[in-house]
């Protein structure tokens, strides 16, 4: 039953599979051809599938089929680890990286003067010297979690429209003006990077919407932004993470499929010997 082939090929397909998927799964596929990834998912579930097959007639053949069983299971758990792991780091790192990357960057910025209208495809915004933020006019909705917003201005005088908003969670009181979101007490932060989170974005408007209410202000075309000093290294920071959970990610299934077969060889050889 120590079938050494067996053993290097259950070693190896099992964790070439989770490859595979995982980075169809985490990296450049899925973003610009979602359907692409899901049909190296589905060849995962294929792969499973025909070692399953394969099992299946190897026993209807009163021959051992110890090995094949086990290429159906370690693919198929492979298949699924790949799935939900890669999705999130896509999720979390990669798609944040991608969309930042190929939207436009705009430099000195006048929140005075410009309009959310006009930087609609602003990734990256470089504000003019004077802009900070009006903590004073903070604001927080809260959801579960507590969704902090703080306009961007410039220089002391109030805005027509206040279109321009750093915001953060879990990082403001909700009671008071207390904005203590991203890098809000740098005094060299004069930048923004674009939120890019669909999920949050309502729950930031209606904290914008609350501010409006409260402080008598208008915001036509709020735009929300991460407060920073340097928002390149932000964004590099979402792709090295991105590159670094994906090789966890991979050492790490490895090694534990590696570990399986090693038990799965001699847990079959307690049973040989027992027969």
């Amino acid at each position: 039953r120590l079938n050494v082939v067996s053993m290097l090929i259950n070693v190896l397909a099992p964790w070439l599979v989770f490859c595979g998927v995982f980075g169809a799964m985490s990296f450049y596929t899925h973003y610009t051809s979602p359907l692409l990834a899901w049909l190296v998912v589905l060849a995962g579930v294929a792969i499973s599938a025909l070692a399953g097959v394969l099992a299946y007639r190897t026993k209807m053949r009163d021959r051992d089929p110890t090995w094949y069983t086990f290429a159906f299971l370690a693919a198929g758990l492979a298949t699924i680890f790949a799935t939900v792991l890669g999705d999130m780091n896509y999720w979390y790192n990669m798609q944040p990286y991608y969309d930042i990357e190929n939207i436009n960057t705009y430099p000195s910025v006048n929140p005075g003067r410009e309009k959310g209208q006009q930087l609609m495809d602003a990734g990256r915004v470089y504000f003019e010297d004077g802009t900070g933020l009006d903590t004073s006019k903070s604001m927080a909705f809260r959801n579960l979690d507590r969704y902090c917003v703080a306009p961007i201005v410039f220089g002391q005088e109030p805005l027509a429209s206040y279109d321009f908003w750093a915001v953060g969670v879990n990082c403001c009181s909700g009671t008071t003006a207390d904005f203590r979101c991203g890098e809000y007490d740098n005094p060299k932060a004069r930048s923004g990077l674009r939120l890019m989170r669909e999920d949050q974005r309502p729950f930031f408007r209606l904290a914008v919407q609350q501010a409006e209410a409260a402080y008598n202000i208008k915001a036509t075309h709020p735009l929300f932004f991460y407060w920073m000093q340097d928002p390149v290294a932000e964004v590099m920071k979402y792709r090295s993470d991105g590159f670094k959970y994906a090789f966890i990610a991979i050492a790490t299934h490895f090694a534990f499929n590696l570990l399986c077969v090693a038990g799965a060889a001699f847990a079959f050889s307690k049973i040989s010997h027992e027969f």
